[in-house]
């Protein structure tokens, strides 16, 4: 074999073993995108589309949540995650003579106390409190109302699958007197399949049941999503649709939309 095959020959194996790191990594990054505690700094971008809004079913809205992800470490054994919802709304003709309205939405603030490494069963846990801040800009996108709850989510990991259910209650405890009070459940049951080429298919709802009026809004959800760079920046894309399987009185109806951008920040 000549010298200059043989150079060829290394040179190509370890290109190939660098390429086949990076698809490693890029999956394992996605992988953790599926977790909700996991020790990964991200900001997802999710616009959300609905319509068939309102008593007459002409309402539509846009609605960008911007969703910080941020990991602390309290010590080897115990994580600190906080995850932040700020939602930036648009919409129109929600109930007739609503006209329409932009600005921000409540923010629903979540820390979940979680342990560094999974239960002896493979199980990943986590647990705190939520908070909901009334940072709504109009009357028509706040409730006005603080409120506060528990949360929690477990799930599992095996092999390319992740399982698992995220839930919170919000009961409202001050704010305007004059708007109605706030005792809200909000269940996210999710199976996700990810791929050896950080590709990750998944179905899930975000469903709510609010006790005040006895009403349950019930999405059914299909999403994909791929962990790629742009540039320098490690982002995962994704998109989706859901069916409203149940709705409340004035809420959407139909199919919507969703569209995603997360920038990841692995330390």
């Amino acid at each position: 074999m000549s010298k200059c095959r043989a150079i060829a020959i290394v040179a190509g194996a370890t290109m190939w073993n660098a390429v086949a790191s990076a698809g490693e990594y890029e999956q394992n990054l996605a992988r953790q995108l599926t977790n909700p505690v996991a020790a990964l700094i991200s900001v997802p971008l999710q616009l959300n589309y609905n319509s068939d809004i309102g008593p007459g079913d002409d309402g539509r809205q846009w609605v960008l949540n911007v969703q910080p992800v941020i990991p602390f470490s309290l010590n080897e054994d115990w994580n600190l995650i906080s995850r932040t919802i700020l939602p930036i709304v648009d919409q129109q003709d929600v109930f007739p003579g609503a006209g329409s309205q932009t600005g921000l939405g409540d923010t629903i603030q979540s820390l979940f106390f979680s342990p560094a490494a999974p239960t002896a069963g493979g199980w990943i846990w986590g647990a705190g409190p939520v908070f909901l801040l009334p940072t709504g800009t109009d009357d028509l996108l706040t409730t006005d109302k603080w409120g506060v709850g528990p949360t929690a989510v477990a799930l599992r990991q095996q092999g390319p699958w992740t399982s698992g259910l995220l839930g919170n209650h919000i009961w409202s405890v001050a704010g305007d007197s004059d708007r109605r009070d706030i005792s809200t459940t909000f269940l996210q049951p999710f199976l996700l399949f990810t791929t050896p080429t950080a590709w990750t298919y998944g179905l899930q709802s975000e469903s709510t049941y609010d006790w005040e009026n006895s009403e349950w809004q019930v999405p059914i959800r299909g999403v994909v999503s791929k962990v790629t760079r742009i540039g320098n920046q490690l982002v995962s894309l994704g998109g989706g649709v859901n069916y409203w399987l149940e709705s409340s009185e004035n809420g959407p109806e139909g199919w919507g939309l969703r569209f995603s951008l997360t920038l990841l920040f692995p330390r």
